[in-house]
């Protein structure tokens, strides 16, 4: 599997991944889905080869996926943001990925450990040649958003209608 070699990375069987905001449905934030739709979590080290491994874990739950490259995008920029700009890039930290689909679309969650407060925004164009992840994701995200979960910040993107392809498959994760 593409998580061999990873040291520190964890992941939890998919029965104990918390209950995801219902946003494939439309609704703005309220609500709660259970883990049926939830296709897969990864938990892994707050470093910077592990924005490659995320990048392999959805690419690998969503394969056949008519926008698999968005959302292999956005799962690249919200990791990467988090390990730059939250304690996930301490000593210790950790970023857990987890890609759920509802009946018109996928949701990807990514969460750090913290940014003292901080949140993630889209940040003003200037031509800078840093600073655009965000913006990516919101160019790419049909919808994204971000809420707070005790000092955590759950940075999630949503993506239209998947593919019939891959959707019977089973959950996985790692057997970590």
């Amino acid at each position: 599997m593409w998580l061999s070699g990873m040291e520190g990375a964890v992941a939890v069987g998919v029965e104990n991944v918390p209950r995801l905001v219902a946003g494939c449905t439309g609704r703005r934030g309220g609500g709660a889905v259970g883990g049926p739709g939830v296709l897969g979590e990864v938990t892994l080290p707050g470093v910077r080869r592990s924005v490659a491994y995320a990048r392999g874990f959805v690419r690998e739950l969503a394969s056949g996926y008519e926008r698999l490259d968005d959302l292999v995008m956005v799962v690249s920029e919200t990791v990467a943001n988090a390990i730059t700009h939250t304690a996930s890039g301490l000593e210790g930290g950790r970023v857990r990925v987890v890609l759920a689909a509802g009946p018109d679309c996928y949701r990807l969650e990514v969460t750090d450990d913290g940014a003292a407060g901080g949140r993630p925004f889209v940040k003003a164009e200037v031509g800078a040649e840093t600073g655009r992840g965000m913006r990516i994701v919101a160019g790419l995200a049909s919808r994204w958003g971000y809420r707070t979960d005790g000092p955590r910040t759950v940075v999630w993107a949503e993506f239209p209608a998947p593919a019939v392809e891959g959707r019977g498959r089973e959950p996985v994760s790692d057997p970590g």
